[in-house]
């Protein structure tokens, strides 16, 4: 049963990276590589702690 919740976790954060990294265009953020990977793999912390980051993360889940 916990494997199944790791990996359901871990399909979570991939999904999340996945959808970010493909709607970055539509986002206000500076479309650097740097940003874009910085952005992407460090999305729930910022989801949680940044309003800001929230409403442009719901711009890149919109497309």
């Amino acid at each position: 049963m916990g494997t199944l919740i790791v990996i359901g976790l871990i399909g979570f954060y991939g999904g999340g990276v996945w959808k970010f990294w493909n709607g970055f265009g539509r986002t206000n953020f500076n479309p650097t590589l740097t940003n874009r990977i910085g952005l992407s793999l460090l999305w729930p912390a910022l989801f949680l702690t940044n309003q800001s980051y929230r409403r442009n993360f719901r711009k890149a889940l919109k497309g």
